[in-house]
């Protein structure tokens, strides 16, 4: 019994079947069924990082240090309280203090705010 039922599936394990036989077309179609119309959530491959990695530090030079802010993380802070909340960031992801030298906001081509460009030394 079991041998049989291994005979009936081993081609489909393999791929044993002849490309253009109805049962290499049957593998396809399943394939391609199961591609277009899987749920994303399934697969949730979305990475989650917590708040200290959503800063990313980008290739700098000259002494400075660059790093990429997620907006999210400074969507709530005050004008007045943004540059202090920024080196508290800072100092959270790099365990060191920061000085900052510039913040500028990055947008895309329709104008909304992706990140935040941030210059600082230490």
């Amino acid at each position: 019994m079991l041998r049989s039922f291994w005979r009936a599936i081993r081609p489909a394990v393999f791929w044993g079947f002849r490309r253009g036989s109805w049962q290499y077309d049957i593998m396809v179609g399943l394939i391609l069924v199961f591609i277009f119309l899987t749920p994303r959530g399934w697969f949730r491959d979305q990475p989650r990082l917590p708040k200290a990695q959503q800063i990313v530090m980008l290739p700098s030079e000259g002494g400075r240090s660059i790093f990429w802010v997620d907006p999210e993380l400074i969507r709530d802070v005050a004008p007045d309280r943004l540059e202090a909340h920024l080196r508290a960031l800072l100092k959270k992801r790099t365990g060191k203090t920061a000085a900052l030298l510039s913040t500028e906001p990055a947008r895309d081509d329709e104008g909304r705010i992706k990140g935040y460009l941030v210059s600082a030394s230490f």
